[in-house]
């Protein structure tokens, strides 16, 4: 069974940088694809960053172009989230996706991280 466990959330002064981690386990072959999304309190999942596991290939939220990165450590099933220059409207609870195979679902997810942004 696959797990995800996020990491490295916390408190930020908006401006600042945070960079969240998601941690890779139990699946026994590589991930088609792995994401980002978050929730802000009384609003919707939404997606935020996604990368294709074995190319070069990403995607951002409009909102965070140019902003946030997502990498990958491959040798060690690490996601990361780099965030920069945060803003409040970033205040949400981060989650951790995986897809197995090429598909519209995400089928793995973690528990999530809080990211608080302070203006």
């Amino acid at each position: 069974q696959v797990q995800l466990a996020e990491s490295g959330g916390g408190l930020v002064q908006a401006g600042g940088s945070l960079r969240l981690s998601c941690t890779v386990s139990g699946h026994t072959s590589t991930p088609y694809a792995m994401g980002w999304f978050r929730q802000a309190p009384e609003k919707e999942r939404e997606f935020v960053a996604g990368m294709i596991w074995s190319g070069h290939a990403s995607s951002y939220a409009d909102s965070v172009k140019g902003r946030f990165t997502i990498s990958r450590d491959s040798a060690k099933n690490i996601i990361f989230l780099r965030m920069n220059n945060l803003e409040p409207e970033d205040t949400a609870v981060y989650y951790c996706a995986s897809k197995r195979v090429k598909s519209p679902t995400w089928s793995d997810w973690g528990q999530g991280t809080q990211v608080t942004v302070s203006s």
